[in-house]
């Protein structure tokens, strides 16, 4: 599924009385970069997506979410939302569905063969836990680094910054719970 977000950024930015340049401020993310993508030129990472959407007090979701919400909601085998980035090197599978007041995200991330999550370390508020399913993750915490094999779990505080990684050949695939939402 091929997401155009541009639109609901444009008046969401507007809406909160930010120029261009005032979001690229306070983001961190460049003013050609937020122009492209309210022009649905690019689809951002979902690092700089994240950003965006915490100084337009929204949670990524926001960006892709209907407006119809339910208390019990099921998404069935191949209706998941899916991002992918980074010239199709990240795959992001939504099993959760963020809507205001959810409080956790249930995403499957797939990394192709040598590639990261992110260029750069995050941080944020909250909590992860993750389970690799397929491959080889190595999950830089801080100055320290995990390797993570199919079958291994971790948690740890968002607030610490990492990154992940897949040094190997073998694409990686794992889960994560996240709180608060995330996507």
């Amino acid at each position: 599924m091929e997401f155009q977000i541009g639109g609901r950024l444009k008046e969401r930015r507007k809406s909160k009385g930010l120029s261009i340049t005032d979001l690229a401020e306070q983001s961190g993310v460049s003013t050609g970069l937020i122009s492209q993508i309210e022009r649905d030129l690019v689809v951002p990472s979902v690092v700089n997506l994240y950003r965006i959407a915490q100084v337009l007090d929204a949670d990524i979701n926001y960006f892709f979410e209907n407006e119809q919400a339910e208390a019990v909601q099921i998404t069935r085998c191949g209706e998941h939302k899916q991002m992918i980035t980074d010239q199709g090197n990240g795959i992001y599978k939504l099993f959760t569905s963020s809507r205001k007041g959810h409080v956790l995200d249930l995403v499957q991330v797939t990394l192709r063969g040598g590639e990261d999550y992110s260029r750069e370390m995050v941080a944020h508020k909250g909590e992860e836990c993750g389970f690799v399913l397929k491959g080889v993750l190595t999950l830089l915490v801080e100055d320290r680094e995990y390797r993570l094999h199919e079958g291994d779990s971790v948690y740890f505080r968002s607030s610490v910054p990492h990154k992940y990684t897949n040094r190997d050949n073998e694409d990686c695939v794992s889960v994560w719970a996240m709180t608060p939402t995330f996507f």
